[in-house]
């Protein structure tokens, strides 16, 4: 084991625990929304602490300037501008811009796909 390297089983309980953490902070934010704004400063903890990554399915979940947990409708709000997913912190007011272009092509791509194949069906 190399030195500050985790073994895989850590990591792994790592993981658990912050898909533990978010899924708390989830049910948690109607009742106690500083509850579950300390649940993402305690996954945030384990991932600097285990050096791994936090889920793929939770990383969209807080902001990434004041570390509060989001929920659309509620302390956030989600936007589609120009190419791009913008989410709106109202607890700092800031702006996360996640593009979407992948997903544009793989559309336009379909489409050209789809007219291909009916020309070719009717000849």
């Amino acid at each position: 084991m190399a030195r500050g390297k985790r073994p895989k089983w850590m990591i792994e309980i790592a993981q658990e625990r912050m898909d533990i953490l978010f899924n708390r902070a989830e049910k948690e934010y109607d009742e106690h929304p500083e509850r579950s704004h300390r649940y993402v400063e305690l996954a945030r903890n384990i991932s600097k602490k285990y050096n791994t990554a936090i889920p793929d399915a939770w990383k969209r979940r807080y902001c990434k300037n004041c570390y509060k947990f989001l929920v659309p409708g509620r302390n956030c709000t989600v936007r589609l501008i120009n190419e791009n997913i913008n989410i709106f912190c109202d607890e700092c007011g800031h702006v996360t811009r996640i593009p979407y272009i992948k997903e544009k092509k793989l559309k336009r791509r379909a489409k050209i796909d789809s007219c291909t194949f009916k020309k070719r069906d009717y000849e």
